[in-house]
């Protein structure tokens, strides 16, 4: 299963590896000295892939110091340290997944269009395959056909799912899920909400009725907000995470449609700006095809 997801990385990450991994090729091996002008050209080879000015100007800088404590002359030979350091931006903290092991409530947040209910599915069937008692929350009961879509996805997972009616208040599908979650003696609670950002008071106040409830019925149970971004967006992308960043208190970030970007360098780019790690990454409509993040795959199917 890992060196099919890998390889399926490998072949998502194309575009971008030719956006990015041959851009930087070409200035590394397009000057015969490292100066000034050597810099700002691999400088403006992150950002146009998507990297953004803040990781740009972390790697950057790191780069600097790394040339003159290390004494190198030849740009080829920036091309390993340039690697490792934007690695670097992208590792994630050893306690990371530690969440998987706990009793667990995630709520999934986002804007609609990004793969935010199939994310939802495809969470709900990493955990069943890890033996985890699994339970879907449908509390996406404004947009239509949501519910639908996200009862397919859990039998798909074959992950029992609590819904409500059309423009119920989300707070009462929780409710009834949070009594079943407990009946059930369920491991992981995963809550799908509704994805809109026209009124961030609307949704600030939303999330927080539902996490009164959870945080009465469930007092001490872990916590996680992943927001579901679409990598096909680049910075649309970082923009969304900053917005709902003000709204909700963000632990992890899933990265979908990775499969055929050039614009996949937004991954480094948000775990930079926003302190935000990537928890898992989607490279396929398969339901196995979301994953965790892997910061060293990540690099090496960019860059090999």
């Amino acid at each position: 299963m890992a060196n099919s997801f890998f390889a399926k990385l490998q072949q998502g990450l194309a575009k971008t590896r030719d956006s990015i991994a041959k851009g930087i090729d070409n200035v590394f091996y397009g000057y015969s000295h490292i100066d000034e002008e050597f810099y700002e050209e691999l400088e403006e080879t992150l950002i146009m892939g998507d990297i953004g000015i803040n990781a740009t100007s972390k790697i950057m800088d790191k780069l600097r110091d790394q040339v003159k404590s290390q004494h190198i002359k030849e740009p080829a030979e920036c091309k390993a340290l340039l690697i490792e350091n934007i690695r670097e931006q992208m590792k994630n903290d050893e306690n990371a997944y530690d969440f998987e092991n706990k009793k667990t409530v995630i709520f999934i947040i986002g804007v609609n269009g990004v793969g935010k209910t199939t994310s939802v599915g495809k969470l709900a069937a990493i955990y069943k395959q890890m033996g985890k008692k699994v339970l879907i929350a449908a509390a996406d009961t404004y947009r239509a056909a949501a519910t639908e879509q996200l009862t397919e996805w859990a039998n798909r997972a074959e992950t029992p799912i609590i819904t409500g009616r059309e423009g119920a208040d989300p707070a009462s599908v929780i409710y009834d899920a949070v009594g079943a979650f407990k009946a059930r003696n369920c491991d992981i609670l995963i809550v799908d909400t509704a994805g809109r950002l026209h009124n961030k008071k609307n949704l600030m106040e939303e999330l927080a009725k539902m996490n009164r409830i959870i945080d009465k019925e469930l007092e001490g149970i872990w916590r996680e907000n992943f927001i579901v971004l679409d990598g096909t967006t680049g910075q649309n992308a970082l923009n969304q995470a900053r917005e709902f960043g003000e709204a909700a208190n963000l632990t992890g970030i899933i990265l979908t449609k990775l499969d055929g970007t050039a614009k996949g360098g937004i991954a480094v780019a948000i775990v930079s700006e926003l302190n935000i790690p990537v928890k898992y990454i989607g490279v396929g409509e398969g339901i196995d095809d979301l994953q965790r993040f892997d910061s060293d795959e990540f690099v090496n199917a960019l860059f090999t």
